[in-house]
């Protein structure tokens, strides 16, 4: 570097003619050229080296060899307070020159602009450089490097998860540079780094002396749902839930603590994934090993319900021992239910041991064992014709199933609902839940299974029907229903008969309608197919029409006159013929 101290006088300089104020022989320009020249050449926006020259409070003044010298507040000097006159300093040229004809430096920019160049070699070298922890921020540590604030992801503080953040705040450590975004200048470093080449090599020796039985001692390092990590030295390793106890273990936190030592034993490794499955329940003996050797089916025990499925509940009969108790072995009922309708997580239960295989480890209980079963005497509390009342529990198409009492079911077809009442699906009778009457029709002991009735509890109204609703009577019903076919009448008298649209037509003309109560002859009764032909039509019709004039139903004892029969043979059908070979056969009944 250049100074003044390397300026040459020139040799034709005239010192005669200077002193006598004469013309001197070297212009003032050839002079300033001269004194240029000797001067460094100084770019703007480079860092170069100065000789500090003047110390105060307020600032530093520094030499660069320029014609003029650069000021620099003493707060960037801040970092070193035994700054003194003629030490060497790194400067920043902002500008050659200011408004005011002064040289521009910056200290703190030299720094700055020298640390980005060494972070970027730091990077491209994997050099290890040193920091200093200035502050937490989320998810991670501020740290200045250089006087460069670069970001520490909590992820890369250790390689063990780190429970306390704010330990290492303040604290200078070493570190290594991952990414930097060149754009943004933000810096990334990481510590963890600087430790996983080393415990890799550790990790390699140790997983390569390690054996399945093999028992180590280790350090509990994390806890979560599914299982535990132990630090073996330098190796982890998991204990998964299930091997943490011959229990059912729903938090494992019940069984350890962080930072626990704990022996564990190597049930399994993997070199090439480095996973390591450990075992803290393989240390003591099996529980099924120290059953009670006298424990034998059909005994009874005792335990608490630790696990629920569909299909049947697992109860805990000793630490470790568990027994299922199907659903089917919790009622004699034969329906499809759920276990979760008879027991529930925590609940005490006494079953009797149906299964025993000590060498399988499995044993199946029952609790439906311990209530007599109601099929062996069905006959005796169930007997045919005998009345009850039953449960709706669930419908088909052609019926209704009952529950008479825990494992007692029946069936009432749907024939069997009701006398008169044509039901479509057993929804339109009854609900599910609902209570119902029933009378026992037929027992089926061999398949569990009673057939029963509701409309049985009433006598038959079709043999008094049979009375009442005699052809070519006259009785009033009301329109209840239409169809395309034509309509159902239900009458006065409680019977239910159809009508076709033909027999629906009014003396007006006009058709009968939905809720209409009107005048119908019965045409035709059935009582074995419990069917009521009627016809409104044949209330106002001539006797020389399709049929003959109705008559009016009589309820009493009173001899029925005879209905008129003349005028028949012109309009005579075979259906008519038919209608009065009846009649005639019902006049000479009565008569």
């Amino acid at each position: 570097m250049s100074n003044l101290q390397d300026v040459k006088p020139l040799d034709n300089f005239d010192w005669d003619e200077f002193e006598n104020g004469t013309k001197a022989s070297v212009s003032k320009e050839d002079l300033t050229k001269a004194y240029d020249e000797t001067l460094n050449k100084i770019q703007e926006h480079q860092v170069v080296e100065g000789t500090v020259i003047s110390v105060d409070k307020k600032e530093v003044v520094v030499n660069i060899g320029y014609k003029s010298d650069g000021i620099i507040p003493a707060s960037e000097f801040r970092y070193n307070p035994d700054l003194k006159v003629g030490d060497k300093v790194e400067v920043y040229v902002e500008s050659q020159e200011n408004k005011n004809g002064q040289l521009v430096l910056s200290h703190k920019k030299a720094r700055l602009t020298k640390s980005w160049d060494k972070i970027n070699e730091a990077l491209e070298n994997e050099e290890i450089i040193q920091g200093y922890i200035k502050s937490r921020t989320k998810g991670g540590m501020i740290v200045d490097i250089y006087g460069i604030e670069a970001f520490l992801p909590g992820s890369q503080i250790d390689v063990h998860p780190i429970r306390d953040y704010d330990i290492f705040v303040g604290k200078t450590m070493e570190f290594k540079v991952v990414k930097i975004n060149q754009e943004f200048r933000n810096v990334v470093v990481s510590h963890k780094a600087l430790i996983e080449a080393e415990l890799e090599a550790q990790r390699k020796d140790i997983i390569s002396k390690l054996e399945k039985g093999q028992i180590l001692e280790g350090t509990v390092k994390n806890i979560t749902s599914y299982g535990v990590f132990v630090d073996l030295g330098g190796v982890d390793g998991l204990i998964h839930i299930t091997d943490l106890s011959w229990g059912r273990v729903s938090d494992p936190h019940e069984i350890v603590q962080l930072d626990q030592k704990i022996k564990v034993v190597i049930l399994d490794f993997d070199e090439e994934k480095k996973r390591i499955a450990l075992g803290l329940k393989q240390l003591t003996p099996h529980p099924w090993d120290s059953l009670d050797p006298n424990l034998k089916v059909g005994d009874h025990v005792h335990g608490k319900v630790v696990v629920m499925a569909d299909y049947g509940a697992f109860v805990e009969i000793q630490p470790g021992v568990e027994g299922l108790i199907h659903v089917s072995e919790m009622s004699w009922s034969q329906h499809l239910r759920s276990a979760n309708e008879f027991l529930k997580v925590g609940d005490e239960v006494e079953a009797v041991i149906l299964t025993l295989d000590r060498e399988e480890r499995k044993m199946s209980l029952g609790i439906k064992q311990l209530k007599e079963d109601p099929w062996e005497t069905i006959e005796v509390k169930y007997p045919v014709g005998s009345k009850h009342t039953a449960k709706v529990r669930n419908f088909t198409n052609f019926g209704i199933f009952v529950e008479l009492e825990e494992g007692v079911d029946g069936l009432i077809h749907i024939s069997d609902l009701s006398w008169t009442k044509k039901i479509k699906h057993p929804s339109e009778f009854t609900s599910v839940g609902a209570d119902i009457d029933v009378v026992v029709l037929d027992i089926d002991k061999e398949n569990r299974r009673l057939s029963l009735g509701h409309k049985q509890l009433e006598p038959n109204p079709w043999d008094k029907y049979e009375e009442i609703y005699t052809p070519g009577s006259v009785h009033k019903g009301k329109i209840t229903e239409m169809m395309d076919k034509g309509a159902v009448i239900t009458l006065d008298e409680g019977g239910e008969g159809f009508a076709t649209p033909k027999h629906l037509q009014k003396q007006d003309g006009t058709q009968a309608k939905l809720g209409e109560e009107l005048d119908f002859v019965v045409i035709e009764f059935v009582k074995d197919s419990k069917r009521i032909i009627l016809s409104h039509s044949r209330t106002f019709e001539d006797v020389k029409d399709d049929y003959k004039p109705a008559r009016k139903h009589n309820n009493s004892n009173k001899k029925q006159e005879a209905p008129a029969i003349n005028n028949v043979a012109a309009g005579t059908t075979l259906g008519d013929i038919d209608a009065l070979a009846k009649l005639k056969a019902e006049m000479e009944k009565n008569k």
